[in-house]
Formats: C-alpha cells, sequence, structure tokens
C-alpha cells in the first residue's frame, strides 16, 4: 500500500548520502530537487527533497517514519548506523510495549523523526 514517504531536507547531498548509508539502497530516481531511495520504483521508497515553495523544510509535529529493523539486533544497528551518520538519539533502543513492540528513535539532520523498529 505504501509507494513512499516524503521528507524535505536542507542539503541534497547530504540527504542522499545519509539515507543511502543508513538503508543500503541506492537512489533509483534523481529529480534534483527530490530523489527516490529504495530497491526498485516499484517497492516502498524514502523521498528526500527540498520542498517545492523553496522555503525551509519543517518536520511534522507528530510526523515520524518508520522503518523495518528486522529485528532487534537490526534495529539497534540501524540506531547506532544513522547516528554514526549525523542523526540525533530521539529515544535509545529498547522495548516498548513489553514482547511485542521494540523500537529505536532518532532525528535525521534536518530532524525528521525516525523509528527502527521490530514487532516481536
Amino acid at each position: 500500500m505504501l509507494g513512499y514517504v516524503t521528507l524535505g531536507v536542507t542539503d541534497m547531498a547530504k540527504a542522499k548520502e545519509f539515507y543511502t548509508k543508513l538503508t543500503g539502497h541506492d537512489v533509483v530516481f534523481d529529480g534534483g530537487r527530490i530523489a527516490f531511495i529504495g530497491e526498485s520504483m516499484g517497492k516502498p521508497m524514502v523521498a528526500v527533497c527540498v520542498p517545492y515553495d523553496e522555503g525551509d523544510p519543517t518536520p511534522g509535529n507528530g510526523t515520524m517514519v518508520a522503518l523495518r529493523g528486522g529485528s532487534q539486533e537490526g534495529c539497534d544497528a540501524m540506531y547506532d548506523r544513522a547516528i554514526e551518520l549525523g542523526a540525533t538519539c530521539d529515544g535509545k533502543p529498547g522495548s516498548r510495549i513489553p514482547g511485542q513492540f521494540y523500537g529505536a528513535y532518532v532525528r535525521d539532520p534536518d530532524g525528521n523523526k525516525l523509528c527502527f523498529y521490530d514487532f516481536s
């Protein structure tokens, strides 16, 4: 059902590097002010863009993009990698709903909130 999510950024080169290194996927389409990162155009992607109105990108209050970690260890690895790539902690990895949901939270370099999760 999900096609892609778009995150506003201030520096396209830095954002593309952050998300390609974080996800392990490539830029599958680069339109200059917007780039799509994923396995292919037919699968869910993360898009980074300079806002259409050329104003400052602003993270939405309550808006978050959740990326599957695949396991608790995978969530931990994604969290650690994001921090290495310049993200800031917004909730260390841990069980949020004991025995059911494990999550780790960061803010990317532009302040967009990400969750790396695993349903147990």
